[in-house]
């Protein structure tokens, strides 16, 4: 790697840290593009080519991985989407579905004692969520492809 590459990333790092740190705060993409000393648009170019999705999907998969921690502790959903900087409970909970499977109600009515049973660093990585379903813009990708 070259030394313009390993900055690019420490910049990238940073929002990231941001996005990890201050998920509940209402974040956009400009406010995380400021963070990485980045246009916008580079910004989310770049961070989608470091880590796979883009800087929003980002944001909102970590927001969902933070209510599934409140939900298992007995959050109300309600509480869990507020909790975690969602100001629509109708979007958290689509949203939840189309990461996790299962609605946020469905998902905290099951029991987790496997869960509570785990080490909480393994518990988080174990519980993390994992998309299933492509981006918008994968899927635009895909049918200028065919």
């Amino acid at each position: 790697m070259t030394p313009q590459e390993l900055d690019t990333l420490t910049c990238l790092r940073r929002a990231r840290d941001l996005i990890d740190r201050d998920y509940a705060k209402p974040l956009d993409v400009p406010t995380m593009a400021r963070r990485a000393l980045m246009s916008p648009a580079h910004f989310s170019r770049r961070f989608r080519a470091a880590y796979g999705e883009t800087p929003y999907r980002y944001l909102m998969t970590r927001r969902i991985e933070r209510a599934m921690a409140l939900l298992r502790g007995g959050s109300s959903v309600t509480d869990a989407c507020m909790s975690v900087g969602c100001t629509s409970l109708g979007s958290f909970s689509s949203r939840f579905a189309e990461i996790v499977g299962e609605t946020p109600s469905a998902y905290r009515a099951r029991t987790h004692h496997a869960v509570a049973a785990m080490p909480a660093c393994v518990a988080q990585t174990r519980t993390r969520p994992v998309r299933n379903t492509p981006s918008r813009i994968e899927e635009a990708n895909t049918r200028a492809a065919a």
